[in-house]
């Protein structure tokens, strides 16, 4: 039985990664500091013997007794308004935060997964985004706390494999939806899904023809898995996203069909830097690791659509 832990573990993507990797039968450290995350999101875990929780920020000294195989470090804010809400915050756990959690994996001799993000890629001036363009970021914008913190991450994650031979995986998640997503997190499929059961109006930033490209959540736990498991010469970065690509009024028009009612779309000035394009080649995750999403965003959004009507 393996040892694994998961910061960032009653967020949204780690607690569905939790609750596979027990299912797995293997032995799981949840670290979690609630800011962002709920208990809500892990109550199959806490009731499972082989989990234990730990209520902790990363960017504090990290203290976990026994050995450990493997970390996933997902924790992080992923939406602009939770990453914004406390910029100094999030630029120390992109920081301070992987340091800690590199330092632990050297001390463990553990693997070790960071999740990076397609906001490294910034505002791309190539479509779609390949993991050797280097990125087209404002470092000193609203959202370069997330993207020029993810940035550093990567970084530290490289320098501890060149220095100290940590055995590292970075992955860079594209956008992520699916049952556990807060409904104020500041994302559109959440905050379309929201608006629409309430009747209330679909805000779209921009026009509306900027595109994304939407990975149901199942999807994403299943390519973290297999990029953990894959030999140690595959180091990333790998994107890990869906490829079909929607533009954001596409989406809400999904979204208002499969609810129905009333809500009606207003539009609003696009923010800074908000990325026009929004889609990833995954041809190093096919190659690499063997992995391809399987749900498609009509069936995904069914599903997360079910899950916010028992939030209501």
């Amino acid at each position: 039985m393996k040892t694994l832990l998961v910061t960032g573990a009653a967020g949204f993507i780690g607690s569905h990664l939790v609750d596979r990797l027990l299912r797995e039968g293997n032995r799981v450290v949840g670290i979690d500091n609630l800011l962002t995350g709920s208990k809500q999101n892990i109550m199959f875990a806490l009731k499972h013997p082989n989990f234990t929780f730990i209520k902790q920020d990363i960017i504090d000294p990290i203290l976990v007794r026994g050995g450990i195989d493997e970390i996933y470090n997902l924790a992080c804010p992923a939406s602009p308004e939770k990453y914004q809400a406390d910029s100094i915050h999030t630029i120390q756990t992109s920081t301070i935060g992987v340091m800690n959690m590199l330092e632990l994996a050297r001390k463990k001799k553990a693997k070790i997964l960071q999740a990076s993000t397609s906001e490294v890629y910034g505002d791309p001036e190539i479509h779609p985004q390949v993991e050797s363009y280097k990125g087209n970021v404002n470092p000193i914008g609203p959202r370069a706390c997330y993207d020029e913190g993810k940035r550093i991450a990567e970084t530290l994650c490289f320098e501890y494999r060149r220095v100290h031979q940590v055995l590292i995986k970075v992955v860079r998640i594209f956008n992520t939806y699916g049952p556990r997503m807060a409904y104020d997190d500041g994302r559109v499929v959440s905050n379309f899904i929201w608006a629409a059961l309430h009747g209330k109006p679909i805000t779209i930033y921009g026009d509306g023809s900027q595109t994304r490209s939407f990975c149901y959540v199942d999807d994403l736990v299943e390519g973290l898995i297999r990029m953990m498991e894959s030999g140690t010469s595959v180091t990333g970065p790998i994107n890990l996203g869906n490829p079909d690509e929607f533009t954001v009024a596409e989406l809400a028009k999904k979204i208002q069909v499969m609810i129905g009612g009333k809500s009606v779309r207003v539009y609003k000035k696009l923010p800074i830097d908000d990325p026009k394009l929004r889609k990833p080649d995954i041809t190093l995750a096919k190659k690499k690791i063997r992995w391809t999403p399987k749900v498609s965003l009509d069936e995904g959004l069914k599903k997360t659509i079910d899950y916010f009507k028992t939030q209501v």
